[in-house]
Parts: structure tokens; C-alpha cells; sequence
């Protein structure tokens, strides 16, 4: 099982890439933070993934991004909970 966590995708500069991050596929960065291994685009400098190891967010990275590229991400996602809540609060 991937213990994965998807986070909004924060805008970082350039120059904030850490030191002792790795880049991976000439397309993403990969380093330890606080607890968690994270993904970080090279293009752009946003944080991308997070999750509890390296192997996993690297590999969860190289397939979302082979995903978004074939057009064929919304055919692994769907819907969880429509985020509406019922009756009187």
C-alpha cells in the first residue's frame, strides 16, 4: 500500500530548490523534508507530491506525470464525497 498524500501545489522560487535535493528524469527534484520525502518541479519550483518514502514519490510522481501527458488521469480518479453537507447547521 502507498501511503501518499496530495497536496495543493505550492508556488516556491527557483532558488528554493534545497540543496540536497536530487533531480530525477531531468524533470522533478526529489528531497526529505520534515517527516515526509516530497516531489518539487523543476520547471516551475511548486512542491508536487508528498509521501513517507523516497521510492514511493518518485514512483507516484513518474506515473502521474506519464498520466497527465497520455491524457488518461481522469481514468484512474474519481470522486470520493461530493463535499456537501445536509440539513440545518
Amino acid at each position: 500500500m502507498h501511503h501518499l498524500v496530495l497536496t495543493k501545489r505550492r508556488k516556491m522560487n527557483q532558488n528554493n530548490i534545497p540543496k540536497d535535493a536530487e533531480l530525477i528524469d531531468d524533470t522533478f527534484y526529489v528531497c526529505e523534508g520534515f517527516a515526509l520525502w516530497k516531489t518539487i518541479m523543476k520547471d516551475t519550483g511548486e512542491d508536487y507530491l508528498f509521501s513517507l518514502t523516497k521510492d514511493d514519490v518518485v514512483k507516484m510522481t513518474r506515473w502521474i506525470l506519464r498520466c497527465e501527458k497520455d491524457g488518461t488521469l481522469a481514468q484512474h480518479t474519481r470522486v470520493v464525497n461530493s463535499g456537501v453537507v445536509g440539513g440545518k447547521l
